[in-house]
């Protein structure tokens, strides 16, 4: 795992008046949602794309191409929008090369995010590229 981030969920757990109802739960069968964006990076620049997460859990992102060429190593990052940007969470981005499996994984809580494709300072044109979202 190339990063890892945390956003701290914060949540309390009461049962005010509980007493006398069944407590038996059944485990949530929520399926993981994909998200896939595409765009294109100009020299020095960044591609961004918001995302909702429904529930609290992990997200993994994969930056599946780039090119060309298609060994450039771009940025990825998770963050927060806002004012046309994506001010990314501490710890949640990762230089990388495109590939099949996540390069950034993380947990996160309910909310929009966003993601964010950038160039590291080693592109000589603009880089087209896809990335996958996987959250909750």
């Amino acid at each position: 795992m190339k990063g890892f981030w945390t956003i701290v969920v914060a949540s309390a757990l009461a049962c005010a008046g509980c007493h006398g109802k069944d407590s038996s739960t059944t485990a949530p069968t929520d399926t993981p949602k994909t998200d896939t964006f595409t765009g294109t990076v100009q020299v020095q620049g960044r591609g961004f794309h918001n995302f909702t997460v429904d529930n609290s859990g992990q997200v993994s992102v994969t930056l599946t191409s780039a090119s060309p060429p298609s060994t450039i190593v771009m940025g990825i990052g998770v963050g927060t929008p806002g004012d046309n940007a994506c001010g990314l969470l501490t710890g949640a981005s990762v230089n990388t090369a495109a590939g099949s499996n996540a390069q950034l994984t993380g947990v996160v809580s309910p909310g929009t995010l966003c993601v964010t494709v950038f160039d590291v300072g080693n592109q000589t044109a603009p880089v087209a590229y896809t990335v996958t979202v996987v959250h909750p």
